[in-house]
């Protein structure tokens, strides 16, 4: 009688999240036997012969042109993030605005509608409501749960967009049932995940067609440099750098070395900073100085089931109210020690900021308080230093504080 043979199916073992941070998207044999990827600083790059051209041009050979259309520098950088995050293709642009106006540009035209939630950057808001319209696009602005985006649906929607978590008030949206509206509605899903990033989210898991990262919070993490990346299915993404070939926003050979630098320790960094917001939130929860603390860590914060769902960790940014008067609200920030007054986040520097008087100052109390921003609001992010030096900074200047 014959024996079957046992046949073991073969699995590839994925790496950890470190690992791909330090070697996702390298060569494993550079230029010159170098450690690290070397910096391309050139803006065009040349042909032998007519026959290399035509090699080029026609397809058969994948190589370089000009430094708009693409760099070897940057192509690894691109390369690492779409590791990071899962995705099958990336694209650098010079910023993170430029990466969400340059995405939204390349697949909305006149007539269409899009569904953006009420707790985004404020930029990314004006464009929307400021700039698209100028283009015959249409904006409609709803809360960030499934329910006013399904209710917001229209047949010429073409675009649902939210961050998860949101700025400031960290809001997490139950992406699953997100993009469950948007197929039935026949519309495309883009998630800003800056806050989040791949270590503690990957939106494409859950069937979003366009992650969208502002690369120079996190990804780079040492407030040097600026950076915005696109990622997705090869098809959405290559039609985006279509776009970007018209109309530029590329990311130099520099500011791209400067990303895999900082991606280096990527996953190290953001493992450190959501331990330290989650023992800063819970401190702050219990501060007599703190009217309200906003982090998804927290079982007070509304959207905690759902980002405990989704996330691994909760990220390195809460936001909190001060227990106070604008002028207390402000000698607090004035005697701080540690934590710099600075409207970014992602770093190895703790920066904190007061969005009624940075970010929102060109608005009026009612308009501001009309979004949620108050007088009292500040929103800190966490760099690496120790967390009871973050807490005990937090506390000296609290302590200043007279409440109303």
């Amino acid at each position: 009688m014959a024996t079957r043979k046992k046949t073991e199916k073969k699995t590839t073992k994925i790496p950890g999240i470190s690992t791909v941070s330090v070697h996702g998207g390298e060569e494993r044999s550079k230029y010159a036997d170098s450690v690290t990827v070397p910096i391309v600083q050139t803006s065009t790059f040349i042909f032998k012969d007519e026959n290399d051209i035509s090699e080029y041009t026609s397809g058969r050979k994948k190589r370089f042109e000009y430094a708009r259309y693409g760099n070897p520098t940057t192509r690894t950088a691109e390369l690492k993030l779409a590791a990071l995050e899962g995705a099958e293709e990336a694209l650098l642009f010079d910023c993170g605005m430029s990466a969400l106006t340059r995405a939204l540009l390349a697949v909305l035209s006149s007539g269409d509608h899009m569904i953006i939630t009420s707790d985004v950057y404020k930029k990314t808001m004006q464009f929307a409501l400021n700039d698209l319209s100028r283009f015959g696009i249409s904006t409609s602005v709803v809360a960030p749960d499934v329910e006013s985006i399904a209710s917001a649906c229209r047949p010429e929607t073409k675009v649902i967009f939210s961050e998860s978590p949101t700025n400031p008030y960290l809001h997490v949206i139950d992406i699953a049932g997100v993009v469950k509206v948007a197929r039935k509605a026949g519309a495309m899903v883009f998630i800003d995940s800056t806050f989040a990033t791949p270590y503690n989210m990957k939106p494409l898991e859950y069937g979003v067609d366009l992650v969208i990262h502002s690369a120079t919070k996190y990804f780079a993490g040492h407030n040097d440099m600026m950076a915005g990346v696109v990622l997705g299915n090869a098809a959405l993404v290559n039609k985006i750098k279509l776009f970007q070939k018209t109309t530029g926003g590329c990311l130099d050979s520099h500011c791209a070395y400067l990303l895999i630098r900082g991606l280096k320790t990527f996953a190290l960094r953001v493992r450190q900073q959501n331990e330290t917001a989650m023992l800063v939130s819970t401190h702050l929860e219990k501060h007599p100085k703190i009217k309200q603390v906003w982090y998804p860590g927290l079982k007070s914060h509304p959207a905690h089931k759902i980002a405990k769902k989704q996330m691994k960790g909760f990220s390195g940014c809460l936001s909190f109210e001060v227990d106070g008067p604008l002028k207390e609200v402000q000698k607090f920030l004035r005697n701080l020690k540690l934590a710099q007054m600075g409207p970014s986040l992602g770093g190895t520097e703790t920066l904190i900021t007061h969005p009624a008087t940075i970010t929102y100052y060109d608005m009026t109390r009612k308009q501001r308080y009309a979004l949620g921003i108050t007088d009292q609001l500040v929103r800190l992010a966490v760099g690496v230093e120790d967390a009871q030096d973050i807490i005990d900074d937090l506390d000296q200047a609290l302590a200043t504080v007279k409440s109303k």
